[in-house]
């Protein structure tokens, strides 16, 4: 996991280093959604579109009440952040639990818990960059990824989506089977993504955590397989990636990790054919996100 040596470094970063993302992960084309009669104006902070909940007070960077607390599981940490009504504009006051645990099967799992007091849009994701081969040891180019998916939501230059979800057969988007990543990877650069920064449609019950995703690294033989419960996964390649000194001194560039990033439908709040992200008061987010660390 690509990240820093001090709290400090991560506040200063912009590249969503193992973070939080929240409220609502991906972009909302035009920085704008209806919820009933009323309008709610968002930060435009990738382009015209608005981005991984905003510029200044999104969840990656805001802190959060954390509490150390044992479990059957294995040792863990509870997170807490309360969300006031109109927090980056969002509608409600959302009080969000995110508990980290690690297991005794050698897993990461991450269980989100989130309730409002108003109708408003939920979809948090975790955003790891994933390089199994080490801290500055070169791009993620040579790892092979698996996605349990034959479907992806089909976006525009500014990587908003059309509506359309169309089938990864024959695209360099299909990754049905284990390739490596940079096999295809200059199909992909003159697009708006630059490489892959694409949402696939996973295929499957998820009512439990299943498998979404496996990554491996031919070099180490080392594997991570992500197990969740959303019916989404962002599969993003680090194309925008600027250099950065990380832990113990590593320099990170372009592609030197990969995210796999469990969601809802990206845009939701404007395709009413994608699955709703929003949580009505009286419900519960509830989602369950698990990197299983295994070898070959």
């Amino acid at each position: 996991m690509l990240g820093f040596d001090t709290a400090a470094d991560y506040a200063r970063s912009r590249m969503y280093f193992g973070c939080t993302v929240g409220r609502v992960a991906n972009r909302i084309r035009g920085a704008s959604f209806e919820l009933g009669d009323t309008t709610f104006k968002l930060a435009a902070n990738d382009g015209r579109n608005h981005l991984h909940g905003g510029p200044t007070r999104s969840f990656d960077k805001v802190e959060w009440d954390a509490e150390a607390r044992p479990s059957e599981l294995g040792p863990s940490v509870v997170f807490r952040h309360d969300s006031p009504h109109l927090e980056e504009g969002y509608p409600g006051r959302l009080e969000t639990v995110v508990t980290y645990t690690l297991t005794g099967d050698d897993a990461l799992r991450i269980d989100y818990e989130a309730v409002s007091d108003r109708a408003t849009p939920v979809n948090l994701t975790h955003h790891t960059y994933w390089n199994l081969s080490g801290d500055g040891v070169g791009t993620i180019l040579a790892h092979e990824l698996q996605v349990v998916a034959d479907r992806y939501t089909a976006v525009d230059d500014e990587l908003i989506p059309t509506g359309a979800i169309e089938l990864v057969d024959g695209t360099p988007l299909d990754f049905r089977k284990p390739r490596t990543i940079g096999s295809r990877i200059a199909e992909l650069e003159s697009s708006g993504a630059r490489g892959y920064d694409h949402n696939y449609v996973l295929s499957g019950p998820r009512s439990s955590p299943a498998l979404a995703a496996r990554l491996i690294d031919p070099a180490s033989g080392r594997v991570v397989e992500l197990l969740t419960m959303r019916p989404c996964l962002q599969v993003y390649s680090g194309n925008l990636m600027q250099p950065t000194t990380g832990k113990v001194g590593a320099r990170y560039g372009v592609r030197s990790g990969i995210c796999l990033e469990p969601q809802g439908y990206p845009d939701a709040v404007h395709h009413p054919a994608f699955d709703s992200v929003i949580l009505q008061p009286g419900d519960v987010f509830r989602e369950t996100t698990i990197f299983r660390l295994t070898s070959r």
